[in-house]
């Protein structure tokens, strides 16, 4: 009897490695690599935090070039590894043509929708969450004037802008926001110079705070309002502590929980193909509180910034989406 009893014992434990064995995740980040401080930041994060959790360990790899996708996601996917989740739009053309080589492996996609049975499209309600800044951004504000700066001009970035545009208008109809997008070419998302040069120049135009959604770039942004004596916004990861003092908030974008939520899916059998949209209602977008910023926000502010959110979940306010409509109407 004791001899069956290990014997099954040490069939579980074996049927056990076998099952975390064909578990085999991975993720490819885009421009900007790993160490952005903000959007794939977020991705590496979700990934450690399911290797720490779970135990299983993950591949990566970072882009340096356009050709460079098409061959990772092959050789990964060669390799039997699955899920595969990239990071960011500029995958999509890419994933879709493997992904069609590959019909039994599952992909993910950050910020695209791409309609194959096997695959999952993860995207964010990114406005929302830019109201909720833009809110906070307004009564901050002394002069009535603040600014956005984008990484590359697309819609996705232009939906951050104009969801931030609705907070500010709502709590200041008479304020003024300047805007301006760093490029149209992928470098648009790891050029901190030409981010801080930017947000200089609002700095000069009257800006007080400034909020960015341009990756690596916004790293100069908050280096600008940090020698200017104001305030700026970090985007997509906590980046209230890169300039203590000097950052009002930022506005949450969980690209950590999309990356964890799909190896944790994949794991535990769970996996669904289709859209998955990820808003306030979802935690998938807020904005950060922590040490770092908490003198900066009064109990006023957080309170108007609490309301805004609570209305926006209900329904009772409903933000503009550049990506349905590309038409701001502020």
């Amino acid at each position: 009897m004791k001899r069956l009893i290990l014997g099954i014992v040490a069939a579980a434990a074996t049927g056990f490695a076998a099952h975390a064995a064909d578990i085999k995740p991975a993720v490819i980040y885009d421009m900007g690599g790993k160490n952005d401080k903000s959007f794939n930041e977020a991705a590496y994060m979700g990934a450690e935090k399911f290797k720490k959790d779970t135990g299983i360990d993950y591949r990566e790899f970072e882009i340096q070039n356009d050709a460079q996708r098409e061959q990772a996601m092959r050789r990964f996917a060669q390799d039997g590894n699955s899920p595969i989740v990239a990071i960011g739009f500029s995958q999509a053309a890419a994933l879709e043509k493997v992904a069609k080589e590959f019909p039994d492996t599952k992909f993910g996609i950050v910020d695209m929708v791409v309609d194959l049975p096997n695959v999952r499209s993860i995207v964010f309600n990114e406005h929302e969450g830019s109201y909720l800044v833009g809110v906070m951004a307004a009564l901050a504000s002394k002069t009535g004037k603040v600014g956005f700066i984008g990484g590359m001009d697309i819609p996705l970035i232009r939906k951050f802008a104009c969801g931030y545009k609705g907070g500010v208008m709502a709590t200041k109809p008479d304020a003024e926001v300047f805007e301006n997008m760093t490029g149209t070419t992928p470098e648009a998302w790891n050029d901190p110079v030409k981010g801080g040069e930017l947000a200089k120049s609002q700095f000069d135009r009257g800006a007080d705070v400034v909020y960015h959604a341009a990756g690596g770039t916004g790293v100069g942004v908050l280096q600008a309002a940090a020698d200017a004596g104001k305030l700026g916004i970090g985007v997509d990861s906590n980046q209230n502590g890169m300039q203590p003092g000097h950052v009002l908030t930022s506005m949450l974008k969980r690209v950590d929980v999309a990356v964890y939520n799909a190896f944790m899916d994949a794991k535990n059998d769970e996996w669904t193909n289709g859209v998955n949209v990820l808003g306030l209602a979802q935690d998938g977008v807020g904005y950060a509180m922590d040490d770092n910023n908490a003198p900066l926000v009064s109990d006023d502010m957080k309170a108007a910034v609490e309301k805004a959110k609570a209305d926006i979940v209900s329904g009772a306010v409903k933000v503009h989406d550049y990506m349905s409509d590309e038409k701001c109407p502020y």
